[in-house]
C-alpha cells in the first residue's frame, strides 16, 4: 500500500512523463486526453502509479518506451479484433500491402474466439499453393504456439525474405489432428483482377482483393471481354476468398454494374464517420447482361459490400456459401514516430439496411464447393455415334480443302468461330463446380426469361 502513496510533486512528474510518452499517438488524441474528464484523469493516476512501481521494483531493467507501447497495444486490442496499434515497421508493411509488394506466405488472418484464424489465402500465394484454406486455425508458427502471440507478432513471424521457409501448424475441421505446412516465402502477387472468356458470350472476372487500382483493372477487364466477336450475354463475378481491402474501390466496382440507388451506408458514432454511397446515374457505359456473383466463407469486408449491393438491387444472383461477416470499417491514422492506429470507426449496411457484421451475406443459391477429383478433372465421356469407327459424317464430304471451306464461309458472311478456350479456362471449368454451375445458369438465363408463367 505504501508503494501507491505519492507526493503531489512526484505525481505531476510521472503524469508529465506519461503525456510526453503518449505524444506518439498524435496531436488529435493528445488534445482529447488533455481535455479529458476528471474521471479519465483519475484513471491516468493509476497508470502513472503502476508505471512508477514497475520502473522501480521490477526484477529486471525495463524499456519504458516499449512498456508504454505495449500498454497502448493492449488498450486498443481490447476494443475488437480489427483495431490495433501499429508499430512503425508494421505500419510500413500495411502501406506496402495496399500499394506495393512484400515477401511472405500470403494469408489474411484475424482473431476469432481468441484463436488466430485464416480469413483467406491470397490467390497465387505460397500459402494458397500449399493448400491453406479459409477457416484454418493457426496454432503454431515455427513450432511456437500462437495462443500467447499478438496478431501483429504472428504476421511478423510469417513474413520474411523470399526463399526462406516457415512451418505453420493448423487445425482444420475434418482433420483428426493438427497438420504442419512447410511454406517457402515468396513475393506476394498484388495483381487483384484476372479475367477470361469462358465461352463465346460469357465472361469471368476474378477479384482477389481490393487495392488501389482494382476499379481501373476491373473496367479494363470488362472492356476486353465486351470487345469480343460475340456480344457478352452474361458475366461471372468471382469474389471467393477475397478478404476485402479499400472501401472506395469496392464502392466503385459496385457502381460499374448499378444504374442507381444506394450501394452501402456507413454508420459510426459521429457524423464524420457516417456516410451513404450511391451509384452514379450518368454513365457512358452500360452493362445490361445478367451476372452470377460467387462468394464463400473467405469473402469478407469490401467483397461483402459489392455482393450485398448487387444482391439487394437484384442485379446479380449470388451463388456459393455464406460469407465471412466482417461488417465494420477501419480507418488508419498516421501517428508520430512512424507508427499508426488502425481503429474501427463504423459499421456498414447493405442498401436494404441489412447488417453484415457477424452475419455475412447469404447466397441466393447455396452451392458448396467440392474438392476436384481425378474424375472431375477429366470431362465425363459417354459413347456417342461420332465415336464409332467409320461413322457417317453429318454431311457428305466436300471436295474443297479446309482452308478453302473457311474462306468460302467468310465470303458468305458467316463469322469464324471464336478461338478455343485457353488452358486456364479449361482448368477452371474442369475443377471448379461452382463456376460450372454459374455458367450453366447464365447460358440458360435467356431461355428461362422468355418462358411463359
Amino acid at each position: 500500500m505504501k508503494l501507491f502513496l505519492k507526493s503531489h510533486k512526484k505525481f505531476i512528474g510521472l503524469t508529465f512523463f506519461f503525456f510526453i510518452a503518449l505524444c506518439v499517438l498524435g496531436s488529435g488524441l493528445q488534445q482529447y486526453l488533455l481535455a479529458g474528464t476528471e474521471k479519465t484523469y483519475e484513471e491516468l493516476k493509476i497508470f502513472s502509479d503502476v508505471l512508477d512501481i514497475i520502473e522501480k521494483n521490477y526484477v529486471d531493467p525495463i524499456d519504458s518506451k516499449k512498456l508504454i507501447e505495449g500498454a497502448i497495444q493492449g488498450m486498443v486490442e481490447s476494443l475488437d479484433p480489427h483495431s490495433s496499434f501499429l508499430s512503425p515497421d508494421v505500419y510500413k508493411e500495411l502501406q506496402i500491402e495496399t500499394k506495393g509488394e512484400f515477401s511472405g506466405v500470403g494469408i489474411v488472418i484475424t482473431m476469432k474466439d481468441n484463436v488466430l484464424t485464416v480469413i483467406s489465402p491470397i490467390e497465387g500465394s505460397p500459402a494458397h499453393r500449399a493448400g491453406i484454406k479459409a477457416g484454418d486455425q493457426i496454432i503454431k508458427v515455427d513450432g511456437e504456439y500462437t495462443r500467447d502471440m499478438k496478431m501483429w507478432e504472428a504476421v511478423k513471424k510469417m513474413r520474411g525474405k523470399k526463399g526462406t521457409s516457415v512451418v505453420i501448424t493448423i487445425v482444420r475441421k475434418g482433420l483428426a489432428e493438427p497438420k504442419d505446412f512447410t511454406i517457402v516465402r515468396d513475393i506476394i502477387p498484388l495483381e487483384s483482377v484476372r479475367s477470361y472468356l469462358l465461352k463465346p458470350g460469357y465472361g469471368y472476372v476474378r477479384i482477389t482483393n481490393f487495392r488501389d487500382n482494382t476499379y481501373r483493372d476491373v473496367k479494363t477487364a470488362i472492356k476486353k471481354l465486351e470487345s469480343g466477336k460475340t456480344p457478352l450475354k452474361g458475366l461471372i463475378l468471382d469474389l471467393r476468398d477475397n478478404p476485402g481491402g479499400l472501401l472506395n474501390q469496392a464502392v466503385k466496382v459496385a457502381d460499374i454494374f448499378l444504374e442507381k440507388g444506394r450501394i452501402v451506408s456507413i454508420k459510426g458514432r459521429s457524423k464524420a464517420h457516417s456516410k451513404v454511397y450511391s451509384a452514379h446515374q450518368e454513365k457512358e457505359e452500360r452493362h445490361p447482361y445478367p451476372i452470377v456473383l460467387l462468394i464463400n466463407e473467405g469473402s469478407a469486408s469490401a467483397s461483402e459490400i459489392v455482393a450485398g449491393a448487387l444482391q439487394d438491387h437484384n442485379r446479380a444472383l449470388v451463388l456459393g456459401t455464406t460469407s465471412f461477416g466482417k461488417g465494420s470499417v477501419q480507418a488508419v491514422e498516421p501517428l508520430r514516430g512512424g507508427a499508426g492506429l488502425k481503429l474501427t470507426i463504423a459499421r456498414y449496411y447493405t442498401p436494404k439496411g441489412h447488417a453484415i457484421q457477424a452475419k455475412g451475406i447469404k447466397p441466393d443459391l447455396v452451392v458448396e464447393q467440392t474438392a476436384p477429383t481425378e474424375a472431375d478433372a477429366k470431362e465425363q465421356h459417354y459413347l456417342k455415334e461420332k465415336d464409332l469407327k467409320n461413322h457417317l459424317p453429318a454431311r457428305p464430304k466436300e471436295g474443297l480443302s479446309k482452308e478453302a471451306r473457311e474462306k468460302l464461309r467468310q465470303l458468305r458472311g458467316v463469322k469464324v468461330p471464336d478461338q478455343e478456350p485457353s488452358e486456364a479456362v479449361k482448368d477452371i471449368l474442369a475443377k471448379d463446380n461452382q463456376v460450372r454451375i454459374a455458367l450453366e445458369i447464365l447460358t440458360s438465363w435467356q431461355k428461362f426469361s422468355k418462358m411463359p408463367y
